[in-house]
């Protein structure tokens, strides 16, 4: 009788949120050798170390995508101490569990200021605020081991089970409640799809890629573009969109320009990244 092998385990952490989840919810697709485990807050506290170690040990995984934060960047200032030790020393402590195996630990482009964009990835990193702070430093601890990635992501539009993961969701969620919505016209981004980004992420893993990546979108677009884009879609909302600067900011540090150049991530995927506007008019129930 033949005895079926066995799959390695591959564990997605921050199974719970945006992009974790999109990465459970497709494995079968992207990892089909794979046994995924995801891990959710509710499965495993990261922060509880020698817990952490002890679901290592049992599960024995043969590659680990941590996509668990403390992301929120007002949570961030608001507790520097937790955000240190759930995005910095929670992420050194996988890494070294991981030393051994391949490790892709998702960033941010939050790690730039924001003032010479487009970002590639021999540009230094030069934080505004305790978030940005927290993932340099994390990425750091990830990069000391040679097999290990890092891919900082750029803004992410997708779909949540909870309707208020993704920027998308929540201009949404103000235009039902009929909020005006100031949005910058100095702020730029490249706004990935969610399923472009786990496609990217899942083709990344599959190569056995390391170092560090930048993956966002090809079109550069400022925060009054993106709602625009966004608003001329939900017509039964009648959005309203008032026009501001980043010069009348009252909050924590924003950068105005975390738009990215992804030549070197592009050269390993089999699909080029598509321009935001131009999958948005090609995805119109998305």
């Amino acid at each position: 009788m033949a005895v079926s092998a066995v799959k390695p385990v591959l564990w997605i952490t921050g199974a719970g949120g945006l992009v974790g989840r999109e990465l459970l919810r497709t494995a079968d697709q992207w990892a089909p050798a794979y046994r995924p485990v995801g891990l959710a807050r509710a499965d495993l506290d990261l922060a509880d170390f020698p817990a952490v170690r002890a679901a290592f040990e049992r599960d024995r995984p043969a590659l680990v995508i941590h996509c668990a934060a403390m992301s929120r960047v007002p949570d961030c200032q608001r507790d520097p101490a937790a955000a240190v030790r759930i995005n910095v020393e929670a992420t050194a402590c996988l890494a070294g569990l991981a030393a051994n195996i391949p490790l892709f630990f998702l960033s941010t482009d939050q790690v730039f200021d924001g003032r010479a964009g487009p970002y590639n990835e021999r540009d230094a990193a030069n934080p505004l605020h305790v978030y940005g702070q927290t993932k340099v430093a994390a990425e750091q601890a990830v990069l000391r081991h040679p097999r290990h990635a890092v891919v900082r992501l750029s803004l992410i539009y997708g779909r949540s089970l909870e309707g208020n993961r993704a920027f998308n969701e929540n201009l949404e969620r103000a235009w039902e409640r009929g909020e005006t919505t100031p949005l910058f016209t100095d702020e730029f981004r490249c706004v990935l799809p969610l399923p472009v980004a786990a496609r990217a992420l899942g083709e990344l893993a599959g190569r056995g890629a390391s170092g560090l990546f930048h993956l966002g979108g090809a079109e550069r677009l400022s925060r009054w573009q993106i709602g625009q884009l966004l608003a001329a879609r939900q017509p039964r909302f009648r959005p309203l969109l008032v026009e501001a600067s980043l010069r009348n900011h009252l909050g924590p540090p924003r950068p105005p320009d975390l738009s990215f150049d992804c030549a070197k991530i592009q050269r390993l995927l089999s699909f080029p990244l598509p321009k935001f506007s131009e999958w948005l008019a090609a995805h119109p129930e998305a």
